[in-house]
């Protein structure tokens, strides 16, 4: 080779190496310009504050986190559902070894080919999906990972942005980082939005199918699959043809991916989709509202959380809670209620009855609530003023069995005692303003004596009176009652009808006292205990004073104020109750099986004359209990 030759293509290296080494300079140039501007604009300081927050937040992620939200049952005494719990995020929860492989597959092979492969963010993947777009002009996979979707739905909102979508990417890759990838695909799988208030593939299955998710067919499947791309554009219930078509793409993909067969593919896209709607709708009644606060009470005892917050808790948490509530109970006191006050049909100014009523029943061998109502049946009113445990009413004569005669008997009175019914000047009348003179004990009581009543009480003093209602935790005894006007039932804010109940069901049980609840057990979802109601027992009376107490109260039934309402076969025991100037009415009564208390009265106190202890409470008490014993052997009290 010639010198001249050797020396131009020397020139021509030197030019490339220039030209290679001006192009480097200014792409570093326009590299540290971009980096300058984002700087400048704030950009990196964003990305970096992201970052920080995707690691606060996978900081402190646990399983949990993905198992909120879940749908709980509610079991009445015979182990029957009566209720679900749920709020916004219907989720039954799948373990990954009950979610069938079909459902796994479908979603892998429709929403993330590479999902074994990546690590939360998959850059192939996007490309697949853009290049699907330009090719075909739709979507046959997304661009967001099965992780990233599920970063979003748990932790993120799904507003559209750029920070949104980086914030995203952080942290699906320290999910990844935390999880195995079967947990990954069980937190997604449960999490998912199905449409129409459905959260996660079983609660979709039920919906849509009224059956479980493993008694779906391939078909089924995929077509339940299909609705998540776009649960608005893919509603079942709405755009079904949208939803088919891309069933029939997820089999596509599925057979593609070698997921399923040929033959399993042609079976399923010609099979035909039934929808079934139809799934099991519970009755809400008066029995759930006392359940849910029962069943919330229990769960502060276990948390130490406030009632708020074991409250959301209990509609979140997936639990089974196992109650007393006796359902054909329950329904036999409300029609009591209602038949008994159906002519009454004066509706107060906010459209609910003027009348209304309260009845709670507890068992007498445990102790628990059997059935509990808190007013009127009536269309469009809501249950959740269960005035049955929430309402505070003077209790008339129905208190004093409580708090002056049974500790009379406590202390030397017996039946046969002698007492005086005569009107002091500065005293009670009686309600019928007639006086007997020197009479028995058990006269005084069956026939309401109020003389007595004061009498006995001033002797007692309302001090040890009423200590007897603070042992059995009636809850609203103020400082103003502590006068010998409680002795008739003159307190200040009153009491409940779950209190009575719970109070003369203490007489029944020979005078031990048992806290009324209707939870008896409240487990996760895998069955493991997570409260045991408090099952406070002690003795409050005497026994034999509690005995003696229940043999006068029996004859209230056959000679007393509630003469002639005694049920037929069946000995029982009870109280009127009928506070000044007829505005509330109550009777309490029990047999050896229930105790069943009754106020009648209205939200806003008013006289009606037609209102007393022995009209329509007595009334709904002897229906309601009448029915309730049907087939039940006798049984003395006592006994």
């Amino acid at each position: 080779m010639s010198k001249k030759h050797r020396k131009k293509r020397k020139t021509r290296r030197d030019m490339s190496t220039f030209f290679f080494r001006l192009t480097q300079v200014t792409m570093l140039c326009i590299f540290i310009s971009v980096c300058f501007l984002i700087y400048q604009t704030g950009y990196v300081q964003t990305i970096v504050e992201l970052y920080q927050e995707a690691q606060e937040i996978t900081g402190t992620s646990s399983a949990e986190d993905f198992r909120a939200d879940q749908q709980g049952e509610v079991y009445d005494t015979n182990g029957n559902t009566i209720a679900l719990l749920r709020n916004d995020r219907n989720i039954i929860y799948l373990s990954a070894d009950e979610i069938p492989d079909y459902v796994k597959e479908a979603f892998v092979s429709i929403e993330d080919k590479r999902f074994y492969k990546h690590s939360g963010f998959d850059l192939i993947g996007i490309f697949r999906a853009v290049g699907s777009l330009i090719s075909s002009n739709s979507v046959s996979q997304g661009g967001s990972t099965i992780t990233q979707q599920l970063a979003r739905n748990v932790y993120l909102t799904h507003t559209v942005s750029w920070e949104r979508k980086v914030e995203e990417i952080f942290i699906a890759i320290s999910l990844e980082k935390l999880y195995t990838k079967d947990e990954i695909l069980e937190f997604y799988i449960n999490n998912i939005y199905f449409g129409n208030g459905y959260y996660g593939i079983e609660a979709a299955s039920q919906g849509y199918f009224s059956r479980s998710v493993s008694e779906l067919s391939l078909s089924e499947t995929a077509f339940l699959c299909a609705i998540v791309n776009n649960p608005t554009y893919y509603d079942p219930l709405t755009n079904k043809e949208n939803t088919l078509s891309r069933r029939d793409l997820i089999l596509e993909n599925m057979l593609d991916d070698g997921a399923i067969s040929e033959a399993e593919y042609t079976e399923a896209v010609a099979e035909t989709i039934t929808l079934d709607t139809s799934s099991p709708q519970y009755t809400r009644t008066w029995a759930h509202t006392y359940i849910y606060y029962c069943a919330t009470q229990a769960l502060m005892e276990v948390t130490g959380e406030d009632y708020d917050t074991c409250y959301e808790l209990l509609y979140t948490g997936g639990y089974r809670v196992y109650t007393s509530i006796d359902m054909s109970a329950q329904a036999l006191l409300q029609d009591a209620v209602d038949e008994t006050l159906s002519d009454y049909n004066t509706k107060d100014a906010n459209g609910t009855y003027a009348l209304q009523a309260a009845a709670v029943t507890i068992d007498n061998e445990t102790g628990l609530v059997t059935a509990i109502v808190g007013g009127r049946s009536q269309d469009d009113v809501s249950t959740d003023y269960n005035r049955a445990y929430l309402s505070f009413r003077q209790p008339g004569s129905s208190i004093k069995p409580l708090i002056v005669y049974t500790p009379a008997l406590e202390r030397g009175y017996t039946a046969s005692s002698l007492v005086d019914d005569s009107k002091e000047e500065d005293g009670p009348s009686n309600s019928n303003n007639s006086y007997s003179g020197m009479i028995s004990l058990r006269t005084a009581v069956e026939q309401s004596k109020n003389t007595v009543a004061y009498r006995l009480f001033r002797e007692l003093t309302p001090e040890v009176g009423l200590s007897y209602l603070l042992d059995m935790n009636f809850s609203s005894i103020e400082e103003e009652d502590y006068t010998l006007s409680a002795a008739l039932g003159g307190l200040t804010t009153g009491v409940s009808a779950l209190e009575m109940s719970a109070a003369y069901a203490t007489l029944a049980n020979e005078g031990v006292y048992r806290l009324p609840t209707c939870v008896t057990l409240i487990t996760d979802t895998d069955g493991n205990i997570v409260a045991m109601p408090d099952r406070d027992e002690h003795q409050v009376y005497e026994s034999d004073a509690a005995r003696e107490m229940t043999n006068i109260l029996e004859g209230v039934l056959t000679r007393g104020t509630a003469k002639g309402n005694a049920l037929e076969n069946m000995p029982c025991a009870g109280k009127t109750g009928t506070t000044n100037d007829n505005l509330d009415g109550w009777f309490v009564g029990y047999t050896a099986y229930y105790t069943t208390g009754v106020w009648v009265g209205f939200d806003s106190p008013r006289s009606d004359s037609s209102l007393s202890g022995a009209s329509y409470p007595l009334a709904i008490w002897n229906s309601y209990m009448t029915e309730l014993h049907e087939g039940l052997e006798s049984k003395e009290l006592n006994d």
